[in-house]
């Protein structure tokens, strides 16, 4: 994999510092509310190409 392939667009630069600013107005309640329906979100995403990936798309 090259490494070109972990770096992030201008267009993704920019929705990362729009949530890193809209995250300033959250509550530390509301923050961990995000981290945990985040990484909720991120397994999904494993389990989806996992799946796709261990039936051929």
């Amino acid at each position: 994999m090259s490494p070109e392939c972990f770096q992030l667009s201008m267009e993704q630069q920019f929705s990362v510092r729009t949530i890193e600013l809209n995250s300033l107005n959250l509550s530390p309640d509301q923050l961990r509310e995000l981290l945990v329906e985040i990484s909720r979100q991120l397994i999904v995403k494993d389990n989806v190409i996992r799946h796709l990936m261990k039936n051929g798309f």
